[in-house]
């Protein structure tokens, strides 16, 4: 032996370059988990936004006889359930309204497609109601 040098114990080439192939795989990773989960939330804010405004939609089919007749129910079931879904008819969700008295619930299913897990597709629901005023009172359903 030398004397003077001390042999290497451990070669750390290319350890550099295992980490930042780790890291920049975990860093894409969670920028697609932030992706798709602010697409989510997006979509469910949508969704319920939708649905809102669906039910709105629908309370406004009032039954123009039963106004003239003095009643205090005045919304048409039928017609406000169809015109609760036919608003959401080009939005590419799926809509349940049902109709009780001055009062419009509406219940919209759709789903997300995600980009970092391309198979899967989440469902998102949301439900939304609005109910007919009658008169200058506050709405009571």
């Amino acid at each position: 032996m030398d004397g003077g040098t001390i042999p290497p114990t451990r070669d750390d080439r290319g350890f550099v370059t295992a980490f930042v192939v780790i890291f920049a795989v975990a860093l894409v990773f969670v920028a697609g988990l932030v992706l798709d989960g602010g697409r989510m939330l997006s979509e469910h804010r949508r969704a319920g936004n939708l649905a809102d405004s669906a039910a709105r939609a629908g309370a406004q089919a009032i039954s123009e006889d039963l106004v003239r007749a003095g009643a205090t129910e005045i919304l048409d079931t039928d017609a406000a359930e169809v015109a609760a879904c036919d608003f959401l008819a080009s939005t590419g969700y799926s809509c349940s309204a049902q109709a009780v008295g001055n009062r419009v619930d509406v219940t919209v299913t759709g789903s997300i497609d995600l980009l970092l897990l391309p198979g899967a597709s989440p469902q998102v629901e949301a439900e939304g109601s609005a109910c007919v005023a009658v008169g200058i009172a506050a709405a009571t359903c």
